[in-house]
C-alpha cells in the first residue's frame, strides 16, 4: 500500500507539494473542483462554515459556494501540467476527485441536459486517461455532503465535525445539487423527492455509458459512499448508506472500472455491518481504487470525527486487512481534527500521516520490529 495526502484546488501549489514529501507521501489526490467558489463573502454562512483557506466542511445546509464554467472543462494540457509539476516535486498523482457539479448536474438530475452531460463526463475521463490521471473519482448524490456541525468536540479541544442528528429539514432548492448552486438564477422552490429506486437507476444508466468508455482511456471510476451514510438526507434518497450496498454498485456494471473510493470513516458511521468485514470483501475482489482514513465515534445520525489514533475504529487492524489482501492502492487521511497551532490542517494532517506511516512500516517488516502478530495485526475478524 501507498500513503498519500489530499489537496484542494487552493492546495494545488509547490509548498503543499513539499509538506507532502516532508511528512511521507509518496502520492497525491488532487480535487479541482473549487468548493469555495464565491462562498466567502462578507455576510455569507460559508465564511464561517467553509473557510477558504483550510479543507471544505460545510455546515448542516449552506451550500459551499457556486459550481464552475459549464463550458470549460479540464483540458488535456492543463492536467499534464499540473501532473508535470507534482512529479516534479517527487510525487505521483494518483487519482482527481470528484466531477464539478456545472458538468453532470442534470445526470444527477435526469434533467433536459443529460446526454449533453454525458458526453461532456466521457470527454473529462478520456482526457484523464491521455494526461495519464489512472483515477476519477466521484460521489454520485443529490444533496451531497451536508448535514455536519462544527465544534471543539475532539481531544484537546481540537475543533472537529460531526453531526448532531438528522438533515431533513430544509429540502434542497432549485438550482442547487451537491451541495453547490448550478444555477443561481433558478426558479424559487425546491427539488422535488425522488425514490431510492430512481436513484438506482439513474446511477445504472451512468455507468453503462461511461465505464466502457473509462475501460477503453484506462481509467478506474472510483465511487465514495454517501457521507453522512443517511438513508435520506434533505429529503432525498442516498445510495450507499449501508457497507453491503457497494456490492451493489460494483455488480451493476462488472468492470475492472467499475471501483470504489472506500472511506473508513463514512464506512463505520454507518449502522449495520462490520467496518472490517466490509474492508476485507472489498479489498478481495481488488475493487477498491483508493482509501480515505478518518476515525470517528458513533453513528449516523449522531457521531464526530477523531484523530486517527482513537475513535471505534481500530486502524491498524485496518491497514493490516489491506496488507493481508495485497492491496497496493493509496490510502490518504480524509478529514482531521484542526490542531491549536499556526496551520491546524498541516499539522493534523501530519499526525495521522505518521500514524500510518508508521503502521505500514510495522506490517511490512513485522520480524524486524519484534512483533508478535496478535487478532489485530493479522487482520482477523
Amino acid at each position: 500500500m501507498k500513503i498519500g495526502l489530499g489537496l484542494y484546488r487552493h492546495m494545488l501549489t509547490r509548498d503543499y507539494y513539499d509538506f507532502a514529501r516532508q511528512a511521507g507521501c509518496t502520492h497525491v489526490v488532487v480535487h479541482l473542483v473549487d468548493y469555495f467558489n464565491q462562498g466567502t463573502s462578507p455576510g455569507s454562512a460559508q465564511v464561517s462554515s467553509n473557510p477558504r483557506n483550510n479543507q471544505p466542511s460545510g455546515g448542516k445546509y449552506e451550500p459551499w459556494g457556486l459550481a464552475g464554467d459549464p463550458e470549460k472543462l479540464w483540458t488535456v494540457a492543463e492536467l499534464k501540467s499540473l501532473r508535470s509539476d507534482i512529479e516534479n516535486a517527487g510525487l505521483v498523482l494518483a487519482a482527481i476527485e470528484n466531477i464539478d457539479p456545472a458538468h453532470w448536474h442534470d445526470i444527477l438530475l435526469d434533467g433536459p441536459q443529460r446526454a449533453q452531460q454525458i458526453e461532456k463526463v466521457k470527454t473529462l475521463i478520456r482526457r484523464l486517461g491521455d494526461a495519464g490521471v489512472p483515477v476519477l473519482g466521484y460521489n454520485f448524490s443529490l444533496a451531497g455532503v451536508c448535514g455536519r456541525v462544527t465544534a471543539r468536540q475532539g481531544r484537546g479541544d481540537a475543533i472537529t465535525l460531526g453531526m448532531d442528528g438528522p438533515a431533513e429539514d430544509v429540502p434542497i432548492p432549485n438550482g442547487t445539487i451537491w451541495n453547490m448552486v448550478y444555477d443561481p438564477k433558478a426558479p424559487t422552490g425546491n427539488l422535488p423527492s425522488i425514490s431510492h429506486d430512481e436513484l438506482w437507476r439513474r446511477l445504472q444508466s451512468f455507468l453503462e455509458e461511461v465505464v466502457p468508455v473509462a475501460e477503453k482511456a484506462g481509467v478506474r471510476l472510483a465511487a465514495h459512499p454517501d457521507d453522512p451514510p443517511m438513508p435520506t438526507m434533505r429529503q432525498q434518497p442516498r445510495l450507499v448508506y449501508q457497507p453491503h450496498m457497494y456490492q451493489r454498485l460494483i455488480d451493476l456494471a462488472p468492470s475492472r472500472s467499475n471501483s470504489l473510493e472506500l472511506c473508513v470513516g463514512t464506512m463505520a458511521e454507518m449502522t449495520e455491518g462490520n467496518i472490517y468485514d466490509a474492508v476485507d470483501q472489498y479489498s478481495k475482489q481488488g475493487k477498491i481504487a483508493y482509501i480515505h482514513l478518518r476515525n470517528v465515534v458513533g453513528k449516523v445520525p449522531n457521531y464526530r470525527e477523531t484523530f486517527i489514533d482513537e475513535g471505534d475504529v481500530d486502524m491498524l487492524r485496518i491497514m493490516a486487512i489491506l496488507h493481508r489482501n495485497n492491496f497496493d492502492g493509496v490510502l490518504i487521511p480524509d478529514h482531521t481534527p484542526q490542531m491549536t497551532c499556526s496551520a491546524p490542517w498541516h499539522a493534523g494532517m501530519a499526525h495521522t500521516l505518521g500514524f500510518m506511516l508508521a503502521a505500514k512500516a510495522a506490517l511490512e517488516s513485522p520480524q524486524r520490529y519484534g512483533i508478535v502478530a496478535g487478532p489485530a495485526a493479522q487482520g482477523q475478524k
